[in-house]
């Protein structure tokens, strides 16, 4: 059980099936069909539990030089890399196939985008170019897509700014990960920013820049109506916190801002998306209730 919460890079996945969890509810109307929502997060985690494992099969080698991951199932010897493709095939393969069943085909498009992109695109992608990091936000921001595709059968803008919430989330909170190992990343030959940027200037200017850009498109939800008001107070105070770690970071570089910075982006998606979820049930709370409902009095008749 160890290896396989290793191999699916458990808390990973959970963020995966939790922001799809958030755009499906989002999308959905009332009541919520809670029955499709379950076949939505299952097939959803057994694509990104497949996506994890296939990804540290092509990465072992490469893992075995990093300090922080030398540890993993595959370069420590735990498990051999037949049984991982094995393993990722089966998990990729049936949670697609979950999806276009039991969800709708869209959804299903949507997770092989994710799982193809992933694998095929950003992690060759990371020995290459330091633009590894922006790509590899897209398949990162697709599953909160896919809940809304799920609960409404389309990619609406109101999916689209879910997606955009999560793609500028990532990259301040990569930026601090690659600065913190920016030694590790060097040795096991990965192309990051942090890589060639010795004083952390361009590392951090990327942070503040997305982070700013995450404040804006995080107002859409309420632009777009999917919020009221209450949602646009906290991201307006979350992003700005968010924003004051970035700058602490690029004021000094330090593996101790960026942890700051690292933490506060852990601390601000929760946030976020919990403040979206409780609006909406608020909204819920206080509509107005059907004219029919309103009154059982019977209509005046002259």
């Amino acid at each position: 059980m160890a290896i396989f919460t290793e191999l699916i890079k458990a808390r990973l996945t959970l963020l995966v099936v939790l922001t799809t969890l958030v755009g499906f509810y989002l999308g959905s109307g009332s009541p919520v069909d809670y029955l499709l929502m379950l076949h939505t997060v299952f097939g959803t985690a057994l694509v990104a539990s497949g996506a994890a494992a296939l990804n540290q099969l092509v990465e072992r080698e490469h893992d075995a030089r990093m300090r922080r991951t030398e540890s993993r199932p595959l370069p420590s010897g735990r498990i051999t890399p037949n049984a991982v493709l094995l393993l990722g095939v089966l998990l990729s393969v049936i949670g697609l196939a979950w999806l276009l069943f039991a969800v709708n085909a869209l959804t299903a498009m949507l997770g092989a985008l994710t799982l193809a992109s992933y694998l095929f695109v950003y992690t060759p992608l990371k020995r290459v170019t330091v633009l590894n990091t922006a790509v590899g936000a897209v398949p990162g921001a697709l599953p909160p897509l896919m809940g809304w595709a799920a609960a409404t059968g389309t990619v609406s803008a109101h999916g689209w700014a879910l997606f955009a919430v999560l793609f500028f989330w990532q990259m301040p909170h990569f930026m601090a990960i690659a600065w913190l190992y920016r030694d590790d990343y060097s040795k096991a030959g990965y192309r990051m920013l942090s890589g060639i940027d010795p004083d952390g200037r361009r590392t951090a200017a990327s942070a503040i820049r997305n982070t700013i850009a995450l404040l804006v498109i995080s107002l859409y939800p309420y632009l777009l109506d999917l919020a009221g008001r209450a949602y646009l107070a906290g991201a307006v105070v979350f992003g700005l916190a968010f924003l004051g770690c970035a700058i602490v970071f690029a004021r000094e570089p330090s593996p101790k801002t960026a942890k700051r910075l690292f933490f506060a982006s852990i601390l601000y998606l929760p946030l976020l998306l919990g403040l979206l979820v409780a609006d909406k049930e608020t909204k819920k709370l206080t509509a107005p209730r059907p004219v029919s409902q309103q009154s059982e009095l019977p209509a005046f008749r002259g």
